[in-house]
């Protein structure tokens, strides 16, 4: 099989549908990592960010970080609806629920949800925090942060996350074949600190903030 038969198959497919993935996880803890200066203050939050927007290397991540997440959101709509066009989809939702857990079950529905989100999250957070020169970032996310709707979707959008990210830190291993039975426990393991991190961490954040 060459390169362009193996990427058009849906073994090829799920390879790279976890390769983004894994890509997207490494990016999350990134995230996360900088949004902490927030508890510092605004002149050390300010400086992360303005350190994490000047960075060349940073700059090019921007780019392969969207390239990514666009071909892990069309891979995983087209493996799905090839499952479900292939058994059926009664036959697909029928033995997906009895021998599926919940998150996978719901993995592209979470999906949806988290792109709606990322929407949301680059309208009132990254756009702003690029292009407005006269407000401090830190200002601009401390205020999104004291709306109580805003904060909500923000919590809420972080659970259907983690719910994603339970299937998808698991899957990605089995998918890039570094999973066996013996490895298969810790990689769970890992996977639900992982999540309960990523989740918790930027929650905290918001709720500290909101309640400030």
């Amino acid at each position: 099989m060459n390169y362009r038969n193996f990427f058009q198959s849906s073994i090829g497919k799920k390879v790279v549908m976890a390769t983004t993935g894994i890509f997207l996880m490494i990016f999350l803890l990134l995230h996360l990592s900088v949004n902490l200066f927030l508890f510092l203050g605004e002149k050390a939050f300010n400086e992360a960010v303005f350190f994490m927007r000047k960075n060349f290397i940073i700059k090019i991540m921007e780019y392969v970080l969207a390239i990514g997440f666009i071909i892990h959101i069309i891979l995983g709509v087209q493996l799905y609806w090839k499952n479900r066009k292939i058994k059926g989809e009664v036959d697909y939702a029928m033995k997906s629920y009895f021998t599926t857990t919940f998150s996978s079950r719901t993995m592209i529905y979470t999906g949806i949800l988290i792109l709606f989100f990322l929407i949301l999250h680059l309208i009132n957070f990254m756009i702003p925090m690029k292009f407005n020169h006269f407000t401090s970032d830190y200002y601009i996310v401390i205020s999104l942060f004291k709306n109580p709707l805003y904060t909500f979707i923000y919590i809420l959008s972080f659970l259907i996350l983690g719910i994603h990210l339970n299937h998808g830190f698991q899957s990605s291993f089995q998918s890039l074949g570094l999973s066996n039975k013996k490895r298969l426990i810790w990689i769970q393991k890992f996977g639900f600190f992982y999540f309960w991190f990523i989740c918790s961490g930027f929650s905290i954040i918001a709720i500290w903030f909101f309640l400030r």
